[in-house]
């Protein structure tokens, strides 16, 4: 989607995105205890198909690590949040992990 450094609200690009990654991250735009989110870099890796979707990783100095799969390719995304228990319980409930 972009190959260079600009910020659409809370999303700051600096990569492009995988293909359904932009939906999740307008999505979490809207909670009140998302500062940011930086999509990172993308893998990919030859290893067939896995799971599908957003995924909580682990906790960071300032919010959470995320990798979102889609089919063979991986794409880290960093979120800054204000509420480490609230970002945890949303992203939780809303994604049903």
């Amino acid at each position: 989607m972009a190959n260079f450094k600009y910020r659409n609200g809370k999303i700051k690009l600096e990569h492009h995105i995988l293909e359904g990654l932009g939906k999740y991250l307008s999505d979490m735009a809207e909670w009140e205890e998302v500062e940011s989110i930086i999509p990172g870099r993308i893998s990919r890796h030859n290893k067939g198909r896995g799971s599908k979707g957003l995924f909580l990783k682990y906790k960071t100095l300032s919010g959470y690590k995320l990798l979102y799969k889609n089919g063979t390719s991986v794409q880290e995304v960093f979120v800054v949040c204000s509420d480490y228990e609230a970002f945890e319980e949303r992203f939780k409930s809303y994604y049903k992990t």
